[in-house]
């Protein structure tokens, strides 16, 4: 099975840097978000690095790869709740398509680690 050190997988690394961003990014949203819209970005960019350490000591490819899917489905809630920041002029179009670039790093990267470890 594919090299479960964590902390070496490029994913792993660009995730935790997302949601160093992220939170530094959310100060400046308005008040009225606290439990809203922060709270969810914080939650679901933490998430992606969580699961994938989780997962990481699990036993088997199984319980590894499921991990790995929530790690997953938290980036792609991260990619709406960005268009929704977007949308609702919290962030500029800039930050958007940047932080959005560094989304598609992971996910796609992600992806392609899932793909490998399933063939092993």
């Amino acid at each position: 099975m594919a090299n479960r050190e964590y902390r070496e997988l490029m994913f792993f690394q660009k995730s935790h840097e997302l949601t160093l961003e992220i939170y530094q990014l959310t100060k400046v949203f308005p008040k009225d978000e606290v439990y809203g819209l922060i709270s969810q970005l914080k939650r679901a960019s933490c998430s992606i690095a969580s699961n994938i350490a989780e997962g990481s000591v699990r036993k088997s490819k199984k319980e590894y790869l499921h991990f790995l899917h929530i790690a997953l489905g938290s980036a792609k809630e991260i990619e709406y709740q960005l268009l929704l920041a977007k949308d609702l002029n919290y962030i500029s179009l800039e930050v958007y398509t940047e932080l959005i670039k560094k989304l598609d790093i992971i996910i796609g990267s992600l992806t392609n680690y899932m793909k490998k470890i399933d063939i092993e």
